[in-house]
């Protein structure tokens, strides 16, 4: 017999042996598809192949770690991941709180990484970050060999340990950044009156945290005993965060109705709406390309609503929520599961927000040109 048959037969042999085991598996697994069953059938038999006949040992766990990430990576979409055990383990850091950060927001777009903003008095900030500055590498290892989403994890760390960022800025070179990791607690929404005698309350969101609620409708009712007559709201470089959040604040600003939807694969609707009978006051929202998730949610809901004229540049255009699954080996996935849509049943995924007036920075002169048609809006809103 040739070497070609004999590779053949074990081949075939191979795949007859693993098709019992997996036809069982197949159904506890509910793939009672065909198609399906053929598919599980292939992977059995690959996965049998390399580790019965690759010319060097193998690691059967290693090689499941390369087919999930191999799986998630297939999604093709950025905020979908395999985390393995380290990877995990940060995760679950964070949420119990023994973590540290840097101080910087960012965005996954067009295969890269880009800071959307950074908090002032952080590590990031000191060390010189700037919103719009693009990772290269993280600790050395290049972006392009992990997924964007990973970074930010990869960035996450114990408070006192350093973290090394290779940075791509516009007109010069990539520069290294060593940065220690320290806890981050920032005022996510801050207000104040603007200079001039048209009494027009401004009120910057950084992102929508579990007190930035609060701290909003501290700001709103503060400007409103000042005789604020208009509100600008700013969303720019603002990369989203908590839904529970941006829902509790839409619930102070946007008309009695729907604020969100979220629809998961099945047709599973969930709907969060405001109980508001009237605006506080005519609005306008400034945002950029770097306004992202909740951020422009509350853009959307104001938009859809009509209850305020949006400025600025489309949004990023980040409209999906995630979940963590957890795995048997330490391990877990993060995976796309739902997506947001807007009052009139837009979906910001993908697309953002396009505001009902453009206007771009005067990068030139360093003059904020959306905020000054923002106060020119609200001057012929309130006249």
């Amino acid at each position: 017999m040739s070497v070609k048959k004999t590779i053949a037969v074990v081949v075939v042999a191979v795949i007859v042996s693993a098709a019992t085991t997996i036809g069982l598996e197949a159904v506890a697994l509910g793939l009672t598809n065909s198609a399906k069953i053929s598919n599980a059938v292939r992977f059995a038999g690959a996965l049998r192949i390399i580790e019965t006949r690759y010319v060097d040992n193998t690691d059967h766990e290693k090689l499941m770690d390369g087919a999930i990430n191999g799986m998630m990576k297939s999604l093709d979409d950025p905020h979908s991941i395999y985390m393995d055990s380290e990877l995990y383990s940060r995760l679950t850091e964070q949420t119990e709180g023994s973590f540290g950060g840097i101080g910087v927001y960012m965005g996954f777009k067009d295969d890269k990484v880009s800071i959307l903003s950074v908090i002032d008095d952080t590590p990031g900030a000191r060390a010189g970050l700037k919103a719009n500055d693009e990772i290269i590498a993280v600790d050395g290892t290049p972006v392009t060999d992990i997924k964007a989403e990973e970074v930010a994890m990869r960035i996450r760390g114990k408070v006192g340990t350093q973290v090394s960022l290779t940075v791509r800025r516009d007109g010069e070179d990539d520069k290294i950044f060593t940065i220690t990791r320290d806890s981050i607690k920032v005022t996510t929404a801050v207000g104040t009156m603007l200079d001039g005698e048209e009494n027009f309350g401004y009120i910057r969101i950084a992102g929508f945290a579990e007190n930035t609620a609060a701290e909003f409708r501290q700001a709103l009712d503060n400007l409103t005993q000042q005789g604020m007559k208009g509100l600008v709201i700013d969303l720019r470089q603002n990369p989203g965060g908590l839904l529970t959040s941006v829902v509790d604040i839409a619930d102070l600003i946007v008309p009695k109705g729907t604020i969100v939807s979220v629809i998961e694969k099945d047709g599973k609707r969930e709907e969060y709406t405001s109980k508001l009978e009237k605006t506080p006051c005519p609005m306008v929202v400034l945002i950029d390309g770097n306004s992202a998730s909740a951020s422009e949610i509350l853009a959307g809901a104001l938009k859809d609503t009509q209850a305020a004229t949006i400025v600025g540049e489309t949004s990023y255009g980040k409209g999906s929520i995630q979940a963590v699954f957890p795995l048997f080996r330490d391990d877990a996935i993060k995976i796309t599961i739902a997506k947001y849509y807007t009052p009139n049943g837009t979906s910001i995924d993908g697309t953002g927000i396009t505001p009902d007036i453009t206007v771009a920075l005067d990068k030139a002169t360093g003059e904020d040109t959306q905020l000054n048609k923002a106060k020119e809006i609200l001057r012929e809103k309130v006249s």
